[in-house]
């Protein structure tokens, strides 16, 4: 289920701003090179190197991004689309890496300072590529989100450090022209330190994303809206949807119906959910499951009531829902939500079920714990 004219113009737009960035990056490194080697600067080298590592993540970016486009098979029925985020952790690691060496660098220069020769010719060119830099990064980003592409935002946010790291060496590069002191290796040290926690942020989001993190309230919400708008839908709960790349949510969802519902009334019901959150809010539902809800509502509330008095008790009880009750069999069932936050949800679980079976010896109590998967 995926919209391939949208899918198609979002990558054709990644691929098409990794290569200005590649481009850019490029040039900068070789103009940058050239004054690093004439002025006899290690740190102008070092960042020249820093801009063949920004042409080297976009490259990934790149290649992730046609990897990606790969149509699921047998093997990943899913797709590949979370190959872009193993590219941005490698971009992330890219970051870290020029991260440690120009921390390298910077404090081997303060251990063994070497003078350097700044021309006029020399600082222009760094003042050029540090404006350039900083737009560059934040168009890259800009793009990044635009199309909510995780390398390509990576990129962006690496492109900006390295605009801050060519700052750092303009400021040196200045001072020791006019001054003759030299501070590149200090300010170098700073920036390095600016970069490497960068890096581990981008790495730690992205880490999110493939063990899978929480979605967001404002989708969450959205969806239960949607759902619980169709008539007969008297609830949706237990929402849980995994991401298998950008624009690829699969999951599934509970809904309440009354218990008078034919099989046939619940599939149709079943089939325009599927087809409106798709079309709405971009998520393929691909399991809809069922909560039955009693028809005498009066006899069903008191019980209900009862079981709160008992969960009201405990603050971790976040929330009771799919409650029914069947006089005929002797049997109340519901689900029951304990936060992740409780130093024992097992316990409280335990604990919560035997007062409920103390409070309705007459009756079999079928209580499930359900995790607080979303908003």
């Amino acid at each position: 289920m995926k919209n391939n004219a949208k899918e198609q113009k979002r990558d054709k737009k990644i691929v098409t701003v990794s290569i200005i960035s590649i481009a850019a990056n490029v040039v900068l490194a070789s103009f940058k090179a050239t004054a690093g080697i004439v002025s006899g600067s290690i740190s102008i080298i070092l960042d020249a190197v820093n801009n063949l590592s920004d042409a080297l993540s976009s490259i990934i970016t790149i290649i992730g991004t046609k990897l990606s486009l790969k149509p699921a098979d047998k093997k990943h029925p899913f797709g590949y689309g979370r190959i872009e985020y193993l590219s941005a952790s490698i971009i992330a690691a890219i970051v870290l890496y020029a991260g440690f060496t120009s921390l390298k660098e910077s404090i081997v220069k303060i251990i063994h300072p070497q003078k350097a020769e700044y021309s006029t010719v020399t600082i222009a060119i760094v003042a050029t590529a540090v404006f350039v830099k900083f737009i560059l990064g934040a168009w890259v980003k800009k793009q990044g989100k635009d199309t909510d592409s995780k390398s390509l935002i990576a990129s962006g946010e690496d492109a900006r450090n390295d605009a801050f790291l060519s700052a750092g060496v303009l400021a040196g590069a200045l001072i020791a022209k006019f001054t003759g002191f030299s501070l590149e290796a200090y300010i170098g040290c700073v920036i390095s330190l600016f970069i490497l926690k960068s890096g581990i942020e981008m790495l730690k989001d992205t880490l999110d994303d493939i063990l899978g993190s929480r979605i967001s309230k404002e989708l969450s919400r959205n969806v239960k809206k949607n759902i619980a708008a169709f008539p007969n839908v008297l609830g949706a709960y237990d929402l849980s949807l995994n991401s298998y790349g950008p624009d690829r949510m699969i999951g599934s969802v509970h809904i309440e119906v009354p218990e008078n519902m034919t099989a046939k009334e619940i599939d149709d019901l079943s089939i325009k959910i599927t087809n409106a959150i798709y079309k709405e809010n971009n998520v393929a539902l691909s399991a809809i499951g069922i909560y039955s809800h009693n028809s005498d509502t009066s006899e069903a509330a008191k019980y209900l009531e009862g079981i709160k008095e008992i969960t009201d008790q405990y603050k971790d009880v976040m929330q009771i829902h799919g409650f029914y009750l069947s006089k005929d069999d002797k049997l109340i069932k519901f689900d029951i939500i304990i936060s992740f936050d409780a130093k024992n949800r097992e316990e409280q679980f335990r604990e919560i079920h035997k007062k409920i079976c103390e409070k309705y010896p007459d009756f079999k109590i079928h209580m499930n714990l359900d995790a607080d998967l979303s908003d």
